[in-house]
């Protein structure tokens, strides 16, 4: 495996920090997507998350070829693509980078339907990928409506 594919894959190796790598993966995301959040926008930022997206499905199937479990804890290309959706609905303020954070790590982790069925009936990379993507798109929503009553 070309180790370009794994250090995307890993998240430039947050994916071998422990315990909860997906933490990792989601709090080191957050540098690139504030950047990126501050210099293009939020728009671009989800544009940028979804052909993330698209490149995690092709290239983390690569990467599960030779993983010796199906979601291995190394693969956290998924929890940038959520964060960074989540993300894109916070304003760049400390509160909302933080705000941001803390919704995306709860919903990927309790994967509110359908984000728990596909996590279960979807395998491969695009099941990898895509539960991460409904957490990031559902915790982008509360995000939004929190900013709205706040």
């Amino acid at each position: 495996m070309a180790k370009g594919v794994e250090m995307l894959v890993t998240w430039f190796g947050s994916g071998y920090l422990k315990p909860a790598s997906g933490t990792w993966g989601s709090l080191a995301a957050l540098p690139f997507g504030i950047a990126l959040h501050w210099a293009f926008g939020p728009i671009s930022l989800c544009v940028l998350a979804l052909l993330l997206y698209g490149a995690g499905v092709v290239l983390g199937g690569v990467y599960l070829v030779t993983a010796e479990h199906p979601d291995p804890d190394d693969f956290v290309l998924d929890e940038v693509v959520g964060q960074w959706l989540t993300l894109a609905a916070a304003p760049l303020t400390v509160a909302g980078v933080v705000m941001a954070f803390l919704c995306f790590r709860v919903l990927d982790i309790v994967k509110p339907w359908p984000a728990s069925w596909i996590d279960r009936k979807v395998h491969g990379s695009l099941g990898v990928m895509t539960d991460d993507l409904v957490a990031g798109i559902y915790a982008g929503i509360l995000v939004l409506l929190a900013g709205a009553y706040l």
